[in-house]
């Protein structure tokens, strides 16, 4: 592969194949582009009769796939679920439409959460079925939620469900551990077993993602190391049920290291505890790798030493980044970043997923203090490895032995995520 071929090989897929199959047929096909205005990852479902095309932003934390049906939206083979159904895993009942029948506006309806972590608030839609294309291909018994966004009359602007999403988006598709999530209800469907990859451009071109890796040549050709996915005991979302594990993705950082040199980090802010709290999560919702301001505090200090050892002149913060340096003394000089996972492997954070041009001539860290308070959550993760770094990283989800490969940045195997 020559230096200036992109990364076009893994698409949003499921690939129908026996056990004894070793390539892909049939396979659904989601390409990935990048907002420019809000840095969030995006891709184009259809859905309903006629077909309607929806902006969907991705996010691997999301319980469901959920869109806007307002007024300007309908479809002849929408089927709500009935509550008390066995498909509906709610015991309330969503009785409150006034208006005319309609997706969005059914009563006697099994009601499903509509989360954005951007909103205010946590709203509820229609759990439905509908027929969903995915590279036009027809899926049908998929269940989603329809929400009716006009029907939310007192919640405009900044506490619309929309908020914070691309003007162009009109919901989300969730990738979580969730039995509702897109990959798991098509892995089930298909009776294969729940396996995607994800791969985000760092362009505005499009990248691509696969929800279920097809093993050959094509994954055979990056080099890709594996530590395990673990799961926090305790659920991290917007809605905490006890004793119900969390649907996110966590892996078990065991140190973090800056150009070879440890952190100074105590291992119980890198661990779970009984609470909840702790521990390191991947997230497509943020924009750039959040830490605890604990954890911060000790990085940033390292960090700012071993540039200065590296001879980068410092220049005056550009928040929300704290350690920028004039680019033009930059070279090949950045610091590289390393997390230590389980099993010794190290997942190598390297200058083009962690520098950012924040201004003319100014670089910055693109790794910023995440606070101490949960967001839209009951509890906080000490790292959130978010979009910016995951960008050109070939990512696969291995759910059914909870793993996780990963390939670092693909650029130094003269590849990435994007069409160039």
């Amino acid at each position: 592969m020559s230096s200036s071929s992109a990364f076009n090989l893994f698409l949003l897929s499921i690939a129908l194949f026996s056990v004894s199959c070793q390539s892909s047929s049939n396979p659904f096909i989601l390409p990935i582009k990048k907002d420019p205005t809000t840095n969030l990852f995006y891709t184009s479902i259809g859905i309903g009769t006629p077909i309607h095309n929806f902006n969907l932003v991705i996010d691997v934390a999301g319980e469901n796939l959920w869109y806007d049906c307002d007024k300007n939206y309908n479809s002849s083979s929408f089927h709500p679920i009935p509550c008390g159904s066995k498909k509906c895993p709610d015991t309330t009942c969503i009785v409150s439409c006034n208006g005319p029948y309609k997706p969005g506006c059914t009563n006697n309806t099994c009601p499903a959460y509509t989360i954005n972590p951007f909103a205010n608030f946590i709203f509820s839609g229609s759990l439905s079925e509908d027929f969903i294309y995915i590279s036009q291909k027809q899926v049908s018994g998929l269940l989603s939620t329809c929400i009716d966004t006009d029907s939310f009359t007192s919640f405009t602007g900044d506490d619309s469900p929309l908020r914070g999403l691309p003007k162009n988006s009109k919901g989300i598709v969730g990738l979580s551990r969730s039995q509702f999530a897109l990959q798991t209800q098509l892995a089930t469907a298909n009776k294969l077993p729940p396996k995607f990859s994800l791969c985000l451009p760092s362009s505005n071109n499009l990248g691509y993602t696969n929800l279920l890796v097809v093993e050959g040549k094509d994954v055979s050709k990056f080099v890709l190391q594996t530590t395990p996915l673990i799961i926090n005991p305790v659920a991290t979302g917007a809605v905490s049920v006890q004793g119900v594990p969390s649907d996110e993705y966590f892996v078990d950082v065991k140190s973090v290291k800056i150009d070879g040199h440890v952190v100074n980090l105590k291992p119980s802010l890198l661990s779970i505890d009984n609470k909840g709290n702790g521990g390191t999560k991947i997230s497509t919702m943020t924009n750039f790798t959040e830490l605890e301001s604990s954890v911060y505090k000790t990085f940033i200090r390292d960090f700012r030493k071993k540039a200065s050892d590296r001879k980068l002149k410092r220049v005056a913060s550009v928040p929300p980044f704290e350690a920028c340096y004039d680019s033009t003394t930059i070279g090949k000089s950045w610091p590289t970043i390393d997390l230590v996972l389980q099993g010794g492997v190290q997942w190598t954070i390297h200058g083009a997923n962690s520098i950012i041009l924040a201004k003319k001539n100014v670089a910055c860290l693109a790794i910023v203090d995440g606070g101490t308070k949960p967001r839209m959550s009951f509890v906080k993760a000490s790292i959130v490895i978010g979009g910016y770094q995951l960008q050109d990283n070939l990512l696969v989800f291995d759910l059914a032995s909870s793993k996780l490969s990963f390939s670092s940045s693909l650029l130094l195997q003269n590849a990435s995520c994007s069409h160039t």
